[in-house]
Formats: C-alpha cells, sequence, structure tokens
C-alpha cells in the first residue's frame, strides 16, 4: 500500500450509521479459526478497486461503540461482493460504492488489534483521515483561486481587465487569505500528527472545517468572478464547485466537528463516537 500497488478502502459507515459510528449494525460471528462477517457499508471510496479493505462490525452488540472490532478483508473472500455505485454530484473520477458481505469469512489472523478496539482505531484513522481533507481543500481552493486569477487578466468588460475593478481585486483577496488561514491550520495539525499523535484530535477537526467551509466560499467566489461561463462545463471552476460540496459532509460533517471541538475546550469526558456521515 505504501508504494501504490495496492489500494486500501475504510469500510465504516452504513446506510442507518453515519456519524454515529457506534451505531453499526455489521456483524461478526467467531467460527472456529475464522470470523463470519454479515451486513452492509455503503459510501466506501475506491471499494470496488482496493486490494484490501479495513472493515468494522459488532463482535458483541450488546456492548454497543465498546463491541466494534476491525477487520483486513481482501475481495477474494468468499461473502464479500461490490454492490452499487454512488452517482454523485462531484469528485466523479473517486468511486464510491456499497459493500456486501453475506457469511464474508475472515480469518481469525485477519483481525486487526483485540476484540472491541474497531471503533478507537476508526477514531485514530479518522484523525489522520481529516488532515488530508483540509488539505485537499488548500489544494483545490488554491485552484479555483489561480483560475480566477488567470481569467480575471484575460477577461474585458467596460473597456478593461475584470482585474481592474475593485469587486473583483476584493473577491480575490478574500480567497488567497482565507486559503493561507486555512493552510497554517492543516499545516499545525500535520505537524502535531507526527510530533504528538495522542493529541491530535480536536486540532484536525479545526483544520477539516475551516479548510471544507473555506473552499466552499472560495469556489463560489470563483464561480461568480467567471459569471456565466463559470456555469458552463467548458471552465474547471463548475468541476471545482461540484467537487467541493461534499467536502464539508466527508470524514466528518462540520457538525460533528464543532462537537468534536467544544468537546474539549468544555472538558466533557466522555468520547462520543462520532465518525462519518
Amino acid at each position: 500500500m505504501a508504494t501504490g500497488e495496492t489500494l486500501g478502502a475504510f469500510c465504516l459507515t452504513e446506510p442507518a450509521a453515519g456519524s454515529d459510528a457506534a451505531g453499526i449494525q455489521a456483524r461478526a460471528v467467531r467460527v472456529g479459526d475464522c470470523y463470519k462477517l454479515n451486513g452492509t457499508k455503503t459510501w466506501v471510496t475506491n471499494g470496488n478497486a482496493a486490494g484490501v479493505l479495513i472493515v468494522f462490525a459488532k463482535t458483541d452488540p450488546s456492548a454497543g461503540g465498546k463491541g466494534i472490532s476491525a477487520f483486513l478483508v481482501e475481495p477474494g473472500f468468499s461473502g464479500f461482493r461490490v454492490g452499487r455505485h454512488e452517482d454523485k454530484m462531484g469528485q466523479r473520477s473517486s468511486p464510491s460504492v456499497e459493500i456486501l458481505l453475506n457469511d464474508c469469512m475472515v480469518p481469525v489472523e485477519n483481525r486487526l488489534g483485540e476484540e472491541g478496539q474497531g471503533l478507537k482505531i476508526a477514531l485514530s484513522a479518522l484523525d489522520g483521515g481529516r488532515i488530508g481533507i483540509a488539505a485537499q481543500a488548500v489544494g483545490l481552493a488554491q485552484g479555483a483561486l489561480e483560475e480566477t486569477v488567470k481569467y480575471a487578466k484575460q477577461r474585458k468588460a467596460f473597456g478593461k481587465n475584470i482585474g481592474e475593478f475593485q469587486a473583483i481585486q476584493w473577491m480575490i483577496a478574500d480567497m488567497q487569505t482565507e486559503i493561507e488561514a486555512a493552510r497554517g491550520l492543516t499545516h499545525y495539525a500535520a505537524w502535531l500528527k507526527d510530533a504528538h499523535p495522542t493529541k491530535t484530535g480536536a486540532s484536525a477537526s479545526k483544520a477539516k472545517l475551516y479548510a471544507s467551509e473555506m473552499v466552499n466560499r472560495v469556489v463560489f467566489k470563483a464561480v461568480q468572478a467567471h459569471g456565466a461561463v463559470g456555469y458552463s462545463r467548458e471552465t474547471d471552476v463548475e468541476r471545482m464547485y461540484r467537487d467541493a460540496r461534499v467536502i464539508t459532509i466527508y470524514e466528518g460533517t462540520s457538525e460533528v466537528q464543532r462537537m468534536i471541538i467544544a468537546r474539549e475546550l468544555l472538558g466533557t469526558p466522555e468520547k462520543q463516537s462520532v465518525a462519518t456521515s
């Protein structure tokens, strides 16, 4: 996976369990030297192309979030099947699929960690993932800014380039300022992940929250600055506008990130099992 020879996929979200990760219904029952997995996972990125998938299922349903375990599943295992492909608004080059587990037999040695550690593993992975999503948002916003600057230098109206109008200048100035702020939060969260991995949670959430909402504001301005052509499939900013919308949703919604940030500030003792949506 590190060399790119094999893709991985993360299977946590279910039709009835998104942000409430502890509410997953997938079951894993020990049968000799295997676990028998049953359930449905949704919105699995690269699920149809992955060589290994980390699947979260309950080994002890009565224990709630503490009864979740993690398993490494390969597409060749019996009972594993890829279901429907989501027809998405944006990010269409990244497949999101349904994974169906019907008496899927997984060897005991493919359990990741001990039984009951699955939710801890999932939330730790999401901390890192949120930093990656923040970086994605910064990169997308930077691309939208560059397209806007280029267009503002070329497009003429009322006898001059539109970049000479204060309205467009202010849009560009705001876009650049917000991108730099998001980049700073993202770099800090990434540094903290390396230096103090156990203290990453809230910083990852701050970076993800701000960057994901920032990119939506930036691409809105990019389309606006392009005028009617910005609403056309002829321009990259039209695609960027659609791609950006989901960034406030996956890897934990903006509302979930605010819960995590507030929980740290208020010192809420019980950790809530919030993950993706």
